[in-house]
């Protein structure tokens, strides 16, 4: 099978010769327009006809546009157009008329910059007035890691001595230390213990106090008793609670808790 042009069935009236074992054949006699479905062996003859056929389709090539014609489209071609009421000015005359002085294009350009900057004046203002409020949003949400951050903590404890605020207290247990801790037999409280620990605070900012975890233990290392206690359970003063722990400051916090018995000979402190 190959794909004929008609300039190539035209130069020996179909006759052609295979490009591959140099044989020829009619090409007319299998000529198709498509391909038949898949499979065949052969492509079907044509029957020849003994009258030449007839063809009505005629094609021919399309006509021009008449090109436009300016002024009266009613007017005929060829008709003498009248000029006496045309007004003729020098050249220098128009030049001047049409084309503005450099002094009038100036104060153009100053009105239309004018009028574009009054235009964009009110979006500026509502564009910088959304970035300022989500930025705040954000600092608001951040606010624990931005004070606990020691750069931008600066910058905001350096703002609020100068501005006479209060920055919220935030929680930093990893910054306490524990200074010091004993635990004793209560002095007066039967079946009691009497604990004490020091607590300083390494942070550069002030904390709320924070919930302490005591953990006893006996002498293989098993738990025997643990305990969270929340700040207001080893505080009874608020004004203590609100001002937090202060930085590079100390407390010495003491707990009663119960006896577990000669069992636990270990302890040991957390912060939360």
């Amino acid at each position: 099978m190959f794909s004929l042009d008609a300039q190539t069935l035209a130069k020996a009236h179909g006759h052609v010769v295979c490009g591959h074992c140099h044989a020829g054949f009619d090409s007319l006699a299998t000529l198709a327009e498509q391909l038949p479905p898949e499979p065949f062996t052969e492509l079907p003859v044509n029957e020849p006809a003994f009258e030449p056929p007839g063809v009505d389709l005629v094609v021919y090539r399309p006509r021009p546009e008449p090109p436009a014609v300016d002024g009266d489209p009613s007017a005929a071609p060829g008709t003498a157009e009248d000029f006496s009421q045309l007004v003729f000015a020098p050249r220098f005359a128009r030049e001047q008329r049409t084309q503005p002085s450099a002094r009038a294009q100036k104060r153009e350009r100053r009105r239309r910059s004018r009028a574009s900057g009054e235009r964009r004046w009110p979006w500026i203002v509502a564009c910088t007035l959304l970035l300022l409020l989500l930025a705040t949003q954000l600092g608001w949400a951040k606010r624990d890691e931005l004070i606990r951050d020691p750069t931008t903590g600066g910058w905001l404890r350096s703002s609020c001595a100068l501005f006479a605020c209060e920055l919220p207290l935030v929680a930093a247990p990893q910054q306490l230390r524990l200074v010091a801790s004993n635990v004793q037999a209560h002095p007066s409280v039967t079946g009691a213990l009497m604990i004490s620990a020091s607590v300083r605070n390494d942070a550069a900012f002030a904390q709320p106090y924070p919930i302490l975890t005591i953990t006893l233990a006996n002498a293989r290392g098993q738990r025997v008793a643990m305990r969270r206690l929340q700040p207001r359970e080893y505080l009874d003063d608020n004004a203590v609670l609100q001002r937090g722990l202060a930085p590079g400051a100390s407390a010495v916090l003491l707990l009663e808790v119960e006896d577990p018995g000669d069992k636990a000979v270990a302890f040991e402190f957390g912060f939360e």
